[in-house]
């Protein structure tokens, strides 16, 4: 395997990079170390960096489409990494996971209808929701023992008293950071067939998955399952792409897909991202060894953290998530309130990360840190938390 560099800091100030250059604007410390939103600290895979540099060479960015190189890389990679196989028209791009969360939402509820989600979670998955006049219905997550668990009796609960028809599902979770076991999916998608329950489910994370641990696309769980779900993909956790605004939307059903296809129409929006395209297809293809080692280097950070707390401020209790490089801190040892963590953690110990009550109350002690950086901006990052809360 090629040996690859994540130890040294790209300077991305000064790049339109939100995590940096957004900092005044949004009223948080100038020199805070940023490991807030969710993307990487790292240059994407050198196969990929060329791939765009020769499409950039070529000069000509007119409309694109996906093409037969596209549904091989995807094909192939999905079936190595996920024993997932699936037909061409099952693939809806879009230009990002939350727009096809959206679409989803617009296009299978109604204005009134509930929602069901599970907090804490993402956040855009209840800010659409009430943005798009549905309700939100949460059938909250149970930490035991370090670890999220799904409370089934109340899912099943809340999609009666609800009438719920559509369940927006993150898998792996975030910011928990769970992999859901295969047992633990199928009494989900039990219980939503049951009750005629479309499962959106967003698996943007699905490849990063760590020893132990293997992640399961939800509509491999069988026929049914697979008809009874949109399953919401893209090449941009893994490699680094958000900015290129492509996604990959697998809907099996044929009548869903031609109602999802349908809102969209309504939008305006047609042709992919070409830099997008060019990019998954690279990445899908020959990025497999730098992503790997990637993973590898992130899993690394997150046994870093992990030590560096327990040795110099063990009331930080990092839960150890079993998929994502996004890594929750329960700070809930301390008696504070998520306010008051979140003065300390921003404005005095001039860390920006994303405080645990944007996911939801559940979250409210807690913050989400993003693993996926040089090892020395993690250190700074955990030295100055330590130095606040060790007092």
């Amino acid at each position: 395997m090629e040996d690859f560099d994540f130890d040294s800091v790209t300077d991305r100030s000064n790049t339109n990079a939100i995590k940096y250059d957004l900092a005044e604007k949004r009223g948080k410390p100038r020199d805070a170390v940023s490991l807030w939103v969710a993307d990487m600290d790292f240059p994407t895979a050198p196969c990929i960096r060329e791939a765009l540099a020769q499409k950039a060479a070529h000069g000509i960015f007119g409309y694109s489409t996906p093409d037969s190189r596209y549904y091989d890389a995807v094909r192939n990679w999905f079936a190595r990494r996920h024993q997932f196989s699936f037909q061409d028209e099952w693939i809806v791009t879009t230009p990002g996971v939350v727009f096809a969360i959206a679409t989803a939402i617009k296009a299978f509820t109604k204005e009134g209808e509930g929602v069901l989600i599970q907090k804490p979670v993402y956040y855009p998955f209840f800010n659409m929701i009430a943005a798009l006049k549905r309700r939100v219905v949460n059938n909250s997550l149970v930490l035991k023992d370090g670890r999220y668990e799904i409370d089934f009796a109340d899912f099943e609960k809340k999609i009666i008293e609800e009438n719920v028809k559509l369940f927006i599902f993150c898998s792996p979770h975030n910011p928990g950071g769970r992999v859901w076991t295969q047992e633990e999916l199928r009494q989900l998608s039990e219980i939503c067939l049951r009750h005629s329950v479309l499962v959106v489910s967003d698996e943007i994370h699905s490849d990063i998955t760590f020893a132990g641990h293997r992640h399961t696309i939800f509509a491999t769980l069988s026929e049914a399952a697979a008809q009874n779900s949109v399953i919401c993909t893209s090449p941009s956790k893994s490699f680094n792409l958000a900015g290129l605004q492509f996604s990959t939307i697998f809907i099996p059903n044929e009548g869903h897909r031609k109602v999802f296809k349908a809102e969209i129409d309504k939008t305006g929006y047609d042709e992919p991202s070409l830099m997008g395209l060019v990019a998954a297809v690279s990445a899908y293809n020959d990025g497999g060894d730098w992503f790997d080692a990637a993973k590898a280097y992130i899993w690394e950070n997150i046994q870093f953290a992990k030590q560096y707390l327990e040795a110099h401020c063990p009331r930080i209790r990092l839960i150890v998530p079993e998929g994502t490089y996004l890594v929750w801190l329960d700070f809930s040892a301390f008696g504070l309130s998520g306010k008051e963590i979140d003065e300390r953690v921003l404005h005095r110990a001039k860390v920006w990360l994303d405080n645990g009550a944007m996911f939801g109350r559940e979250g409210e002690q807690f913050q989400r840190i993003n693993c996926a950086t040089p090892r020395s901006i993690l250190t700074e990052a955990l030295k100055r938390i330590c130095g606040e809360f060790s007092n």
